[in-house]
């Protein structure tokens, strides 16, 4: 399975990361990195990383109604749609 949606999520963090204000900034900026290496990794995420990854981008967006952190959101939930295990 491609790691594409993980990367594209990553990529959407990381650009509203420099409009949002502190300490969001940070928050989405270490959820970009973090996902960016879980694309990168050799052995795939399992569903409980990805529900703790999903759990953050929630609390965010709730926090700053941001529909790029959504955007991310639903591009992890895809992306975990497809990991078997669950």
């Amino acid at each position: 399975m491609t790691r594409e949606k993980l990367t594209e999520a990553s990529e959407t963090l990381a650009t509203a990361a420099q409009s949002a204000p502190e300490p969001v900034s940070e928050r989405l900026e270490t959820q970009a990195e973090q996902l960016a290496q879980l694309a990168a990794r050799d052995q795939a995420p399992d569903h409980g990383r990805l529900a703790r990854h999903m759990t953050i981008l929630q609390e965010l967006h709730e926090e700053t109604d941001d529909p790029a952190i959504e955007k991310a959101y639903e591009q992890v939930r895809e992306y975990r749609e497809g990991v078997s295990g669950v």
